[in-house]
């Protein structure tokens, strides 16, 4: 079955040049050239993944991305701009963002990234139900996240990433081998990215919670465990 995707971008030329390219690939796509448009069609139909300009009429990329978020769907996001400053990636991972892609690009990395997006939220792709450290349970077919009885949203980066360190638990894991295993790139481009997530991982499941599990070993990476 072919993965749909929503296309949303306010430069016709450019919706069309890479819905054209997506769609010689077997891809389904669909365009949208406004942020109004592209919520309402985001929470009415079964995308299987979302492509998204920053700078749109009507709603931002952001504003889209929080509605996306708010209504509880997990689909992947990838975001699309000509912005490229680290504030910018950081506010778009905040509101719920998977990845982001800064114009001009070369389509096989947008065909490479869309395929890495898709690969991490397929079911098929997770081998073990569920996993655990102390209270902490991560289901991985359905993708939920508890400590104790209190259930974790966590975006799909972020779940992404947990599930990567619980996979390896009482591992040091360094930034150089979860931006491989999770974002897919050239991991010195991501380096810095990855702290930021680490925060947002503590934030959801260290914070309010005894024991602490994510440690920081310095100079050599992260551990989650139970001490």
């Amino acid at each position: 079955m072919k993965k749909s995707i929503l296309i949303v971008e306010d430069d016709e030329r450019i919706a069309r040049t890479i819905s054209k390219g997506l769609e010689e690939m077997d891809f389904e796509t669909t365009i949208a050239f406004d942020g109004k448009i592209a919520l309402k069609l985001a929470l009415a139909n079964p995308f299987d993944l979302f492509l998204l300009d920053l700078n749109l009429p009507e709603l931002n990329g952001y504003q889209v991305t929080e509605g996306i978020r708010n209504a509880g769907l997990e689909t992947p996001i990838l975001m699309l701009t000509a912005l490229g400053e680290t504030d910018d990636k950081i506010e778009g991972f905040e509101k719920g963002a998977d990845d982001y892609l800064v114009k001009p690009f070369d389509f096989r990395e947008l065909v490479a990234r869309i395929n890495a997006l898709l690969r991490r939220s397929s079911p098929s792709s997770l081998q073990v139900n569920e996993l655990s450290v102390a209270d902490l349970k991560v289901d991985l077919d359905a993708k939920l996240v508890y400590r104790g009885d209190q259930a974790i949203q966590l975006t799909p980066k972020e779940f992404g990433l947990l599930e990567y360190l619980i996979q390896n638990k009482g591992k040091v894991v360094s930034k150089e081998e979860i931006a491989e295993a999770i974002w897919d790139q050239n991991p010195g481009k991501s380096l810095n990215v990855i702290e930021v997530y680490i925060n947002f991982l503590r934030k959801k499941i260290d914070k309010d919670f005894e024991p602490k599990l994510i440690k920081t070993k310095s100079g050599m990476g992260y551990v989650l465990r139970e001490e």
